[in-house]
C-alpha cells in the first residue's frame, strides 16, 4: 500500500455506523436499515477469518467495505447482541463472491478487491443471487461450527448422535 493511500474507519456512533476517510466523516449508514450482510472470506470460508471485503445490503442500496475499513470488527466484535438478535450475517468465500470488473481495483491482474462503494441494489443483485452464501450465522456459530467439522468421527452435518446402544460399553 502506498503512503497517500486514504485511511478508512468505521464506528459505531448511536445506531449508525460512521464511515470515515482519512478522519473525515464520508457515509453514515443507520443500523435499522440493513438487511443483510455478506462477509467475502479469503480462503477457507470456515475459518471466519481474513475477510476480504464486507457488502452490506440496506433496502435500495448496496454498500461495499474493503477490509481494512474496519467492518469485521463493527460487525463481528462490537455489539453481538444487535448482530445476533438480526440474524443476518452470512459468509461466502472471495472465489464464489464474483463482482463487475468495474469493481475491482488493482492491476488488470490482480483486480480482486472492491473499494469503498455505495451503488443501488438493484445493480448487484444478481450477482449477490448467485453467491453460494452460507448463514445466517455468528461468528460464534461459525467457530462452533468450525471445531466440530474438526472433531475425528462427527457425523455429517456435525451432528452427533449420543445415544447409548445397545451391547455398547461404558466407563460409568
Amino acid at each position: 500500500m502506498s503512503t497517500n493511500a486514504p485511511l478508512w474507519l468505521t464506528r459505531w456512533q448511536g445506531a449508525s455506523i460512521v464511515v470515515l476517510r482519512d478522519g473525515v466523516e464520508v457515509d453514515r449508514i443507520d443500523a435499522a436499515d440493513i438487511v443483510r450482510v455478506v462477509m467475502v472470506q479469503e480462503g477457507r470460508i470456515e475459518a471466519a477469518t481474513e475477510m476480504a471485503y464486507a457488502v452490506v445490503e440496506l433496502t435500495d442500496e448496496v454498500v461495499i467495505f474493503p477490509a481494512e475499513t474496519g467492518i469485521a470488527g463493527r460487525v463481528h466484535f462490537e455489539r453481538h447482541e444487535f448482530w445476533n438478535a438480526r440474524r443476518c450475517i452470512w459468509w461466502v468465500s472471495r472465489a464464489a463472491a464474483r463482482l463487475p470488473g468495474h469493481l475491482r481495483r488493482g492491476s488488470w491482474l490482480w483486480r480482486s478487491r472492491p473499494g469503498y462503494v455505495r451503488l443501488p441494489k438493484a445493480e448487484l443483485a444478481a450477482c449477490i443471487d448467485a453467491w453460494p452464501l452460507e448463514g445466517p450465522q455468528s461468528l460464534d456459530e461459525r467457530r462452533w461450527q468450525r471445531l466440530e467439522r474438526s472433531r475425528p468421527f462427527t457425523a455429517p452435518m456435525g451432528l452427533v448422535d449420543e445415544r447409548p446402544r445397545k451391547g455398547a460399553w461404558s466407563t460409568r
